[in-house]
């Protein structure tokens, strides 16, 4: 299970470094797919398979749908892909300004650490991703509002600053 999980934050990790040295959203798109795919690997390893459902299905059927929106009206013709040699050279500094940090904290990351949200299952009735999402319903109603609103926000301001002086999709090619 440790390999697992080990391959799932690499993935992870590789997924976050694609996403910020590629300058072109169309490839960015697969990055963030895959992050998304490697976190929820990770929540599920760890005890979470509700909640990391629930995550893979509102990040890649809202926001991957409004990301695509918004590359569609910023096209661009000649995207740089990943072997392109800027993409590559921050590509290449990010994965080594990754180790040394890592390097720095290594001494502090321990297999122990690694704790399960079933752990405590004999006690409870049922798992603890799903209390945890009750609560959030019961407890948390305003700041679930409060995060739709925020959302709304967002894409408001994503199509805005993506619409440019013309009229959007109605524009003249």
């Amino acid at each position: 299970m440790t390999y697992i999980m080990s391959l799932f934050l690499l993935g992870l990790v590789l997924g976050l470094v694609a996403v910020a040295s590629n300058p072109s959203p169309y490839f960015a798109a697969l990055g963030l797919v895959v992050v998304a795919g490697m976190g929820c690997g990770v929540l599920v390893g760890h005890g979470g398979p509700f909640l990391s459902l629930v995550l893979f299905l509102i990040y890649l059927g809202g926001m991957l749908v409004v990301f695509a929106y918004s590359a569609a009206l910023a096209a661009e013709p000649f995207p740089e892909t990943w072997g392109s040699r800027p993409v590559v050279a921050y590509m290449v500094m990010y994965v080594v300004g990754l180790c040394f940090v890592s390097s720095v904290f290594w001494g502090g990351w321990y297999e122990s650490s690694w704790v399960s949200a079933d752990e405590l299952g004999a006690f409870s009735m049922f798992r603890g991703d799903v209390g945890g999402v009750a609560l959030m319903y019961s407890w948390g109603g305003s700041m679930l509002v409060i995060s739709a609103w925020v959302l709304l926000l967002t894409l408001l301001v994503v199509l805005e600053l993506t619409r440019g002086l013309s009229r959007g999709a109605l524009r003249a090619v």
